[in-house]
């Protein structure tokens, strides 16, 4: 049985020239102006033949409109993967003061932020890469996205045509089409973020970071990352070769054309930082709402950095979701019953500040927030150049001091996947980790079950043992548990387990009821705690006859 145990906002230029590990002090700084803001309702379809093209303008308008201040949020239905922006609305009304008038038109927007733009450019319906150039368009020359049927929407706001890619780029390759982009305005983007506007591919685009993008006035592209695809790939490298050290790289990956692994080892083979998703919504409105006054993160910490907590000889097993908490069972029931780790996007202390406070704020008692993945950023520890290492890692610690984190998370399909290849870390990666964060109480590794372990100065390194998928039914999930269980007759056992993002807690319990083994779920940090204290673990690293899959299809 189980144990229970409106702000202003300065230009974009100005914006562009700060430095990116100084942004945090800058942001926290802003003051308050007026907090009055529009919300609209985004439908479920994002189809070229239905809303998408109306989804285009307004995001584009958004990151225009937002520039000034944060003026124009938009709400999503339940279906889309980040669940908070209702209750991140809410938040903004309770904790800063603002007040949201609904609009429900495109005509109603363009009516209060027309003047936002300086014109439009036209994209081609039947070329959906052209979409993708366009939002490249709308950031450098401040004007708004549309397809040929809201022409006379737009100009009857008074904006005029500035571009218009209607048959240009009928019957070119994507490699073809993104060259002519980038000799265009490629000068002119940031090199500190360059978005990926990938996910969904086909009649489907779900476009929630655009606004983002042309905020900040950045390429936008879907070029693969996949080595089946040279010419695209040859691009991919351009540009990331081009992107200043340590920045951004937004977005996500097409899957259409290569796969999570391969986009994310290539970008941290650069030094890069990898932030998704594609559809992360409303960024150029959260980007500039700080903290509020004398607001200090406070972590649910159950143990002291330098305690000792000696294990019984029974089962303990600590639950993570490491696929960022804004797409995850925050918002769902269960939350609070049971200890439970959630994985920070820790870059959103200088790219969102006030979300991770809303988080921050809402954590019940059992609610315990971890670093990663792997970094300041999602990343692979394993391609990172020894020599951006701790550049990187430096900013890592500034996250964590700021967001009061203990624990980093790790990592890595540059080598395969929970499926094939391996998930290890080297004996040479772990000790870049141990060296740069003295302050970590603990490691944890791994996505799906991985075997990296070790203790050193009483910080334990931890893998998981069981990846707790969305779709697995509830007695093959105990089945699984309980065999686990039983081949690790040594005690105590530390059975560390990841939850995927979407399996909300009430599943999680019912499914831990159901083991017949007595276990108890303790929290992450008490758990790495007794780790250190009873090492019933082997140390393990890598090891060269490990299979190696790089890039998994």
């Amino acid at each position: 049985m189980m144990k229970m145990n409106r702000y202003r906002f300065p230009s974009r230029l100005v914006f562009l020239a700060i430095p990116l590990f100084a942004f945090a002090v800058f942001v926290t700084g802003l003051a308050g102006a007026d907090n009055e803001a529009f919300v609209m309702q985004m439908s479920e379809d994002w189809t070229i033949e239905g809303d998408l093209p109306k989804h285009a303008l307004l995001l584009s308008l958004q990151g225009l409109a937002n520039r000034e201040s944060p003026q124009l949020y938009f709400e999503y239905m339940p279906s889309w993967p980040w669940k908070i922006t209702k209750p991140l609305k809410e938040f903004y009304e309770r904790r800063h003061g603002f007040e949201f008038e609904e609009l429900k038109t495109a005509s109603e927007a363009l009516e209060h932020f027309a003047r936002s733009a300086k014109g439009y450019v036209v994209w081609d319906k039947k070329v959906r890469t052209s979409l993708i150039v366009a939002f490249t368009v709308a950031g450098v020359e401040d004007i708004v996205v549309v397809s040929e049927e809201l022409i006379p929407l737009v100009e009857g706001f008074g904006l005029k045509k500035v571009v218009d890619l209607r048959g240009e780029f009928t019957g070119m390759p994507d490699h073809e089409i993104y060259q002519i982009a980038y000799d265009r305005y490629w000068d002119r983007c940031s090199r500190d973020v360059v978005i990926w506007m990938g996910g969904a591919h086909g009649n489907r685009m779900e476009a929630g970071m655009a606004d983002w993008g042309i905020y900040r006035g950045a390429f936008f592209t879907d070029s693969s990352n996949n080595p089946k695809d040279p010419e695209e790939l040859a691009f991919t490298n351009r540009i990331f070769t081009e992107q200043n050290p340590q920045s951004y790289v937004m977005g996500w990956h097409s899957y259409a054309k290569d796969t999570e692994g391969q986009m994310t080892t290539l970008v941290s083979s650069y030094g890069l930082r990898m932030e998704g998703l594609n559809t992360l919504p409303n960024l150029s409105f959260n980007n500039s709402i700080p903290f509020t006054e004398g607001f200090k993160f406070a972590n649910n910490h159950s143990v002291e950095p330098d305690e000792v907590v000696v294990p019984e000889e029974k089962v303990y097993v600590a639950l993570v979701q490491t696929d960022s908490i804004g797409i995850g069972a925050w918002t769902k029931p269960g939350r609070g019953t049971i200890p439970y780790a959630w994985q920070v996007s820790m870059s959103w202390v200088d790219i969102a500040p006030a979300s991770l406070q809303f988080f921050f704020e809402g954590a019940m008692p059992n609610d315990y927030f971890i670093a990663g993945l792997t970094g300041p950023s999602y990343m692979y520890p394993k391609p990172i150049p020894a020599k951006a290492f701790p550049i990187l890692m430096t900013e890592a610690k500034r996250q964590m001091r700021i967001l009061d984190l203990r624990v980093m998370e790790t990592m890595d399909y540059s080598e395969g996947n929970r499926h094939v290849g391996n998930t290890e870390l080297t004996k040479e990666v772990a000790d870049r980790y141990y060296e740069n964060f003295p302050d970590a109480i603990g490691f944890i590794n791994g996505y799906g079950s991985a075997r990296t372990f070790d203790l050193r100065d009483d910080r334990p390194l931890i893998s998981y043992d069981y990846y707790l998928g969305l779709y697995r039914p509830e007695e093959e999930a105990v089945a699984d548990i309980e065999e686990l269980i039983t081949l690790n007759q040594k005690r105590p056992y530390f059975m560390l387990v990841h939850v995927r993002e979407s399996k909300s807690i009430e599943k999680t319990v019912s499914i831990l009821n159901a083991v017949s083994e007595p276990i108890e779920v303790v929290p992450l940090d008490k758990f790495l705690k007794m780790a250190a204290s009873n090492k019933t673990y082997s140390t393990r690293y890598q090891q060269p006859g490990d299979p190696i899959v790089r890039n998994p299809q």
